[in-house]
């Protein structure tokens, strides 16, 4: 997704406040379900190699 504040036309006058302000709101919220999705991710990951690590070595107590 192209930066709301990269667009040309926000700045033209072309929209109104509440419409800018819309926008961005918008831009932000799919920001951050995508930040969120990754995270997830990263931690699914972490949890996989902790616990791959845990089979292989039984007798570290690190989790």
């Amino acid at each position: 997704m192209f930066p709301f504040w990269m667009n040309p036309y926000c700045h033209s006058g072309s929209m109104s406040q509440q419409s800018y302000r819309q926008h961005k709101l918008e831009f932000l919220k799919q920001m951050r379900d995508s930040l969120e999705t990754r995270l997830a991710a990263v931690n699914a990951a972490i949890d996989t190699m902790e616990r791959q690590m845990n089979q292989d070595n039984p007798s570290n107590p690190t989790a």
